[in-house]
């Protein structure tokens, strides 16, 4: 069995233009290199787009709604408008079982939500999860982006997540 990685709402509206987070252009060179790692290894990867609500900066067939990577053939983009992945496609789990997944790479936006939700969807689906500590972020909101990832990242880690620095992330078939 191998890895996968679940790129999680990576669409212009939070990496591209005035809506984008903090430092949106290091973090996405780090998505898009860590994007790359995984086509090199051959391993499968899922792009998640979230649908948001009407008037919201990533409504369905916005331009910030659109991916910030263009997903190549044969790696599938599921749509979402809850934070768990999994729960907003309940076959996911086995579509990555029959591809020869037992573990998952996730990573992407925001920590505190989609993140957060959809580590902790693939872990109740037995699969082992790691995130990589500077391979997600948010925004600010109430407290500093920065200390909300960092609470963030020790959350996943105390519910059993493998948090690792994106540079020593390895994707293996």
């Amino acid at each position: 069995m191998g890895n996968a990685l679940i790129l999680v709402d990576a669409q212009r509206d939070m990496l591209e233009g005035e809506t984008a987070v903090e430092q949106a252009e290091t973090f996405r060179a780090a998505l898009f290199e860590l994007l790359e790692r995984a086509r090199a290894a051959g391993v499968p990867i899922v792009h998640v787009q979230n649908d948001g609500a009407v008037g919201e900066p990533d409504q369905p067939w916005t331009p910030g709604w659109e991916l910030s990577f263009r997903a190549l053939p044969g790696e599938p983009v599921v749509r979402k408008a809850v934070s768990n992945t999994f729960e907003a496609n309940p076959a996911l789990a086995d579509v990555l079982r029959a591809m020869g997944v037992d573990a998952v790479v996730v990573a992407g936006l925001q920590s505190e939500l989609c993140i957060q939700a959809t580590s902790r969807g693939a872990l109740a689906h037995g699969f082992d999860v790691t995130v990589p500590s500077d391979g997600h972020t948010t925004y600010d909101d109430g407290e500093p982006a920065a200390a909300i990832a960092e609470r963030v990242t020790r959350e996943l880690e105390a519910d059993g997540v493998r948090i690792l620095d994106l540079e020593h992330v390895v994707f293996a078939r």
